[in-house]
C-alpha cells in the first residue's frame, strides 16, 4: 500500500544504503538471463584473496507465486517459495536449505494502511520466533523487533526504531543490540535535478561510551554513471565508481584506504554485472 509504513527493517535503508551498497573490495561478477516464460537464471562469481566461491540462482514466476532455487559452490541448495495476496495485502515466504534439515522457515508479512507487520518461525521441533511492527504512515513511522528462541527460552534480540520521510531527505533513530547500541542517520537530497546526495550515520554505544560516524555522498555525474565517497572516523575513506555500460548491465569499481594502516595498500574491487 502506498500510505503504509514501510517495514521496520526499512527504518534507515536509505542513508545505509548509500553508505554501504555496492562498495566491494574483491573480483565479483554476475550474469544475468531473464526468459519470456517467467525464468530467470543468474549465476554470481566471487574471488577473494585466492578463494573463488559462486552459486547458480533460478527464477521461477508465475501468478502470484515465485520460486528461487540456489546452488553454490559447496553443493548447498537453498529454496524459497514466495506466494503474494494469499490474503489482500498478505505476502508468505517459505524457504529451506539443504542438506540442512532444520533451516525451514516460515515468514509471514501484512501490510495495513497504518500498520506493518512481520513475523517469522523456523520450522523445526525448538524454533527461532521473530516479529517485528511498525506504526504510523510512509511519512512517520514508529516499531520494534523481537526474536525468541524457544530452545533456550531467551530473548535473543529486541530493537526499535523511529524514522520520518520525505522524497528529499529521510531520517532515522534506532536502538539496537538489546538496547546497547543508539544509530542515528540521515540522508538528504541536495540537488534531486544533479542526482546529489549527502548521508551520514552516527553510533553510540552505552556499556563502552564510544561514538563512531560515518559520512558519505552520491553524485550522478550523467544518466550512466554514478559516483560515490564515504569516510568514518576510524580514518577509512572509500570511492566508488558506477556506469552503466550497456543497459541493465554494470561495471563498479571501488576503492578504500585506510590511513591508520600506513603499511597496508589500499583495498580495490571489481564487480561486473551482465544483462543481456
Amino acid at each position: 500500500m502506498g500510505s503504509s509504513p514501510a517495514p521496520f527493517s526499512e527504518i534507515g535503508k536509505r542513508a545505509k544504503d548509500l553508505l554501504t551498497k555496492d562498495y566491494n573490495f574483491d573480483q565479483k561478477f554476475t550474469l544475468s538471463v531473464v526468459g519470456s516464460t517467467g525464468l530467470g537464471l543468474t549465476a554470481n562469481g566471487l574471488k577473494r584473496d585466492q578463494i573463488f566461491v559462486g552459486d547458480i540462482n533460478t527464477l521461477y514466476k508465475s501468478g502470484n507465486t515465485t520460486v528461487d532455487v540456489k546452488v553454490d559452490t559447496y553443493s548447498n541448495v537453498s529454496t524459497k517459495v514466495t506466494v503474494s495476496d494469499i490474503l489482500p495485502t498478505t505476502k508468505a515466504v517459505f524457504s529451506f536449505r539443504i542438506p540442512d534439515h532444520k533451516s525451514g522457515k516460515l515468514d509471514v508479512q501484512y501490510l495495513h494502511p497504518h500498520a506493518a507487520f512481520d513475523s517469522s518461525i523456523g520450522l523445526n521441533p525448538t524454533p527461532l520466533l521473530e516479529l517485528s511492527a511498525t506504526i504510523g504512515s510512509k511519512d512517520l513511522s514508529l516499531g520494534g523487533e523481537i526474536g525468541f528462541d524457544t530452545a533456550s527460552s531467551l530473548l535473543t534480540k529486541y530493537n526499535a526504531g523511529i524514522s520520518f520521510n520525505k522524497p528529499d531527505f529521510s531520517a532515522a533513530l534506532l536502538l539496537t543490540d538489546k538496547g546497547q547500541t543508539l544509530k542515528a542517520s540521515y540522508i538528504h537530497a541536495v540537488d534531486s535535478c544533479n542526482g546529489t546526495a549527502v548521508a551520514a550515520e552516527l553510533t553510540h554505544r552505552f556499556s563502552t561510551f564510544e561514538n563512531s560516524f560515518t559520512l558519505g555522498s552520491s553524485h550522478v555525474i550523467n544518466p550512466l554513471t554514478v559516483v560515490k565517497t564515504r569516510f568514518s572516523d576510524n580514518g577509512k575513506a572509500g570511492v566508488l565508481w558506477q556506469r552503466e555500460w550497456r543497459p541493465k548491465s554494470l561495471v563498479t569499481v571501488s576503492a578504500e584506504y585506510d590511513s591508520k594502516a600506513l603499511n597496508a595498500s589500499p583495498k580495490i574491487g571489481l564487480a561486473l554485472a551482465l544483462k543481456p
